[in-house]
């Protein structure tokens, strides 16, 4: 599942860790959701959707 999380925090000058605390994970959380090694909870992407304003379905993209 490609995301555009890591543009969006840049976008916004935060780091790793300021985005994690505000949503409630780690910041190796956050890294591995940027890089593509992990998927987020339903929960966590909508988080993440929120904080970013955007809908989960702009957020993250399915791969076939």
């Amino acid at each position: 599942m490609k995301n555009k999380v890591k543009l969006n925090r840049v976008m916004l000058d935060k780091t790793q860790e300021e985005l994690a605390q505000a949503i409630g994970v780690s910041r190796q959380t956050i890294h591995a959701i940027e890089r593509n090694k992990f998927v987020p909870s339903v929960q966590t992407a909508m988080r993440l959707a929120n904080y970013f304003k955007l809908s989960v379905e702009e957020l993250f993209e399915l791969n076939d």
